[in-house]
């Protein structure tokens, strides 16, 4: 089996069966994987991940009828977990099947949208996603068992399954933790929502996000977990040591994490990569789908650009240096009195000889402060997300002496220059924040503007 680990009768694991037969499948290895998947099922029928991938491998070995029989349920198991990503993940492999999926949808849809009955308020506190667990002394179906006797034994556990979930009698349905976003929507808009997403699954250890490359997609985990990293730059100093060393872990994404968003707000590049712990299951949408459905629901568009915007603002609250001075009660007020502006690459947010608009607190790409000799540009330095601009202007009250260009697609939270001397008032603090800044800026601008006539560096001129 190309070094995975034996699947003969007595044999144990400490690993998630789901995961073995993940790992399994992606390596091309359909009837181990099925051996651990439907041993899981057959021990408990409750878990969607186990049904739906026994019947995928059901499916490619040529058992059509008991995959589309297995994933049916999988939906209302998935579901009745609260897991939607996973439910439409089902629902994916119904699609790739040949099934009608638009009564799927709909039970989705009815499940998790805004007006839903069986969604819990939001006032009441639920639980994280519980860790995939490790099972100790777990088996798989003999390794004796291959071909057609092995499909016919997996044939069965899933009509067992099927029947288990017949047998149920619930008194009421289960209730549903809303789901960021999505029970945001009303049934339409979110059923064309998950309509829009495709199930992809990846290995322990792929990389499913680039830091540096340009992004069109946004991703859910359905079940697995997945690492956020990023390598280490000039803010990440170590003693003396300036970037280098292994990459700094920001987050850990597990069972429903929505991530790669911001890719549908701005091109800009990636600012940190994606890396599978193990052995995963995501839903993927691109941009130019999900667009296509906010033309035909916009209640889909305004929702994702507020949920970008929150995401944006969660952000900028941990690591903006203008923010970090407010108390953190009071950040979330504060940054709403920002709106969001997108800079194409080359659009100017601030030009020199002009007064400012205002205050710029950049949430994702990079901009080029930039100065002009001899008729030619040149770049002073380069900002990204977390730093902020115009406040030499605003707080020194005189015309910009440099300009400031958009390097890459660039998203801001802009405060108009109305709203400036409302926002110091409010915060003193910031102001003090803001001209230590702005003077340290300014000279060394001016340093730079004054010894310009030395050599300038061609890949960086701005054209």
């Amino acid at each position: 089996m190309r070094g995975s680990p034996p699947d003969l009768p007595g044999s144990s694991t400490t690993d998630s069966p789901v995961d073995r037969a993940l790992a399994l499948l992606l390596a091309g290895e359909r009837e181990a994987a099925l051996r651990w998947s439907a041993a899981e099922v057959e021990q408990d029928a409750s878990v969607p991940s186990a049904l739906i991938l026994t019947c995928r491998l059901l499916a490619e070995l040529g058992r059509s009828e008991a995959a589309i029989e297995g994933l049916e349920i999988s939906v209302k198991r998935s579901v009745d977990a609260g897991n939607l990503p996973l439910a439409v993940a089902a629902v994916a492999d119904l699609r790739a099947l040949g099934v009608p999926i638009d009564d799927h949808l709909d039970a989705i849809a009815s499940a998790f949208c805004s007006t839903s009955p069986r969604l819990a308020g939001a006032e009441s506190p639920h639980p994280p996603p519980p860790p995939i667990p490790a099972h100790v002394n777990f088996q798989p179906l003999s390794s004796f068992l291959a071909g057609p006797a092995l499909l016919s034994k997996a044939t069965g556990i899933i009509h067992k399954a099927r029947q288990e979930y017949e047998m149920l009698v619930e008194t009421e349905s289960t209730s549903l933790a809303p789901v960021p976003l999505f029970s945001q929507l009303e049934k339409e808009g979110l059923r064309a929502l998950i309509a829009a997403f495709e199930m992809i699954t990846v290995p322990a250890g792929a990389v499913v996000i680039q830091e540096g490359e340009e992004g069109a997609e946004a991703y859910i985990v359905a079940r697995g977990e997945l690492e956020v990293r990023r390598q280490p730059g000039e803010h990440d100093r170590i003693g003396d040591e300036e970037g280098g060393g292994p990459p700094i872990t920001l987050a850990r994404l597990t069972n429903g994490a929505l991530f790669g968003e911001m890719a549908l707000l701005s091109r800009a590049p990636r600012g940190a990569s994606v890396v599978a712990c193990r052995p995963s299951i995501l839903l993927v949408a691109r941009r130019d789908a999900l667009e296509d459905v906010a033309d035909v629901q916009p209640q889909v568009g305004v929702e994702l650009a507020a949920h970008c915007r929150r995401r944006m603002v969660t952000n900028l609250v941990r690591t903006s240096p203008v923010l970090i001075a407010v108390d953190p009660q009071e950040r979330p007020a504060l940054v709403e009195r920002f709106e969001t502006r997108v800079f194409e690459k080359g659009d100017k947010l601030i030009e020199a000889g002009k007064e400012t608009s205002g205050l710029h607190l950049i949430a994702s790409g990079e901009v080029a402060v930039v100065g002009e000799d001899g008729g030619e540009s040149f770049v002073i330095s380069t900002l990204g997300a977390g730093e902020v601009v115009g406040e030499v202007a605003l707080v020194l009250r005189r015309k910009a002496n440099a300009d400031v260009v958009a390097v890459h697609p660039t998203v801001t939270l802009h405060l108009p220059r109305e709203d400036f001397l409302a926002l110091i008032g409010d915060h003193p603090a910031i102001l003090v924040g803001l001209y230590t800044l702005a003077i340290q800026r300014d000279e060394e601008t001016s340093s730079v503007l004054a010894t310009s006539t030395t050599s300038v560096s061609e890949d960086y001129i701005l054209v």
